[in-house]
């Protein structure tokens, strides 16, 4: 379905932004350092204020490159890392399975991430720390009942053993992809009232962050 290209010259053709949101040390970091350099750090500090890492992979014989930033979980951060929720077409929730708390801040975490950023984003809810099942404190069916009561994607993963981490970062830049390249090919067949193609309108939202771009404008990935 998808593969990581290799270092290249070759064109990109779209940009998706995703944050990475969920309380302080449920992993996030941790879960980026293994889709985007395959990497587990057992010392991982708490990440200051804002990083991102990007990754470039094929999707319907696309060149994608996924912009994954990673905000801090601590509440002195919160207010810093609200900006740069805009422009994101995707978001991880991630809490830790073991911390029963980190899974109950979720629904604070989401209403946080739907009243900054786009209404359409693709979301997806992460319990990792799966390799932890011993001392599981949130039963799946929790999760998946407000994944389904929130109308999001849902899995359960392990950073450390890379258990589902790829497949969950797919699952959501391949949404991104079916729902924007619909977008794309609808504003291609429409024209605007100066009667020129509408479809660089529709690309725009590719370039997150941009000062024009739609998804500040509430229309970024609209089915």
């Amino acid at each position: 379905m998808s593969n990581l290209y290799g270092d290249f010259n070759q064109k990109i053709d779209y940009v998706f932004k995703v944050v990475l949101i969920g309380d302080s040390a449920v992993g996030k970091s941790q879960l980026l350092a293994r889709f985007a350099r395959n990497e587990f750090n057992v010392d991982s500090k708490a990440t200051i204020g804002v990083e991102f890492q990007t990754k470039t992979l094929a999707i319907d014989q696309k060149a994608v490159k996924a912009q994954i930033w990673d905000t801090a979980g601590q509440e002195r951060y919160r207010a810093v890392t609200s900006a740069y929720y805009r422009g994101a077409v995707g978001a991880m929730l991630v809490y830790d399975m073991t911390k029963r708390q980190s899974f109950d801040h979720m629904a604070r975490w989401l209403e946080e991430l739907r009243g900054h950023a786009d209404k359409n984003i693709v979301i997806m809810l992460i319990g990792n720390k799966s390799d932890l099942g011993s001392l599981r404190a949130v039963p799946t069916e929790d999760a998946q009942e407000f994944a389904e009561r929130e109308n999001l994607f849902f899995m359960e993963t392990s950073a450390l053993e890379a258990t589902n981490v790829e497949t969950a970062f797919l699952t959501v830049l391949t949404d991104i992809y079916k729902i924007i390249s619909k977008k794309t090919l609808t504003a291609n067949t429409d024209t605007d009232s100066t009667g020129s193609s509408t479809l660089l309108k529709g690309t725009k939202i590719i370039v997150p962050g941009g000062p024009d771009s739609a998804a500040q404008k509430g229309g970024c990935c609209g089915s």
